[in-house]
């Protein structure tokens, strides 16, 4: 079995205290047209819910064989006040550099080999959350994965199974199924996500909420244009009151592998 793994850190949120025409005669000729197959397939990321658009994703790691991973997401949940009491926060949903709106946070795989064998796609979380400052240990969080459901332009008959149940990351160096193709099945492209926005056509609930300040505004990200940043409730950080918390950053390491079925 092969596999491949793609590391990504995932950011908790810093704790705080507080033409022209051409014309020619009319000529006519006969000739061959040929054309020549390269074997290649350019990468190319597709809006999760319609995935016949390319859109810009901004930047990922990805890998490159004929069975790969396209795209992961990464994680932030932005910011939160210290608290004594258990705490569950939800991560911003995926948000794109051109005019696509909000998503579930999705992962894109390809898989272009000839009478495919299958593939497994897993997720292990490295690191128990840590402050990046003092390296401080954020004790008992967990990170939860719920609605999954994979999208493709390909026959939804031949789509990888996804988990129809939460997605608990309980155990640190862990390796969690996230989807299973059979043989010749999840051939071609396919989005596994995480949630789904109110514009998604196949009935999936929506799981986006806008994030507000405290005047109600909408809170935007700069690195993507100053949009609105929506909470992606598929996707959870539960935090025990009792856990010891300082303010700064907290930071984990996930991996996501890929793997041939043997």
């Amino acid at each position: 079995m092969k596999k491949e793994r793609l590391v990504s850190s995932l950011l908790l949120f810093a704790l705080f205290a507080s033409p022209s025409i051409a014309k020619a005669d009319a000529t006519n000729f006969s000739g061959d047209g040929t054309i020549e197959f390269n074997g290649k397939h350019p990468l190319q990321v597709m809006d999760p819910e319609h995935p016949e658009k390319p859109v810009d994703a901004g930047v990922s790691p990805n890998t490159d064989r004929l069975l790969r991973v396209d795209f992961v997401p990464q994680i932030n949940f932005w910011e939160a006040e210290i608290s004594d009491t258990d705490q569950t926060y939800y991560g911003n949903a995926q948000l794109f550099k051109d005019d696509t709106g909000a998503r579930g946070n999705f992962i894109q795989v390809s898989d272009f080999r000839n009478d495919s064998p299958g593939w497994t796609l897993q997720l292990k979380q490295e690191t128990q959350f840590q402050n990046s400052a003092n390296g401080q240990r954020l004790n008992g969080a967990v990170l939860s994965f719920d609605q999954s459901w994979a999208n493709s332009i390909n026959d939804p008959e031949t789509a990888p199974k996804v988990s129809k149940e939460v997605i608990r990351l309980l155990n640190i160096g862990e390796s969690y199924n996230l989807a299973e193709a059979k043989p010749n099945m999840g051939e071609g492209t396919w989005a596994i996500i995480f949630g789904a926005s109110v514009t998604n056509d196949k009935k999936r609930a929506d799981t986006l909420k806008p994030k507000l300040d405290e005047q109600n505004n909408p809170v935007v990200d700069p690195a993507f244009n100053n949009q609105p940043i929506y909470e992606n409730q598929a996707i959870s950080l539960f935090v025990p009151g009792k856990a010891t918390k300082e303010p700064g950053n907290y930071q984990t390491v996930l991996t996501w592998i890929i793997s041939e079925l043997p």
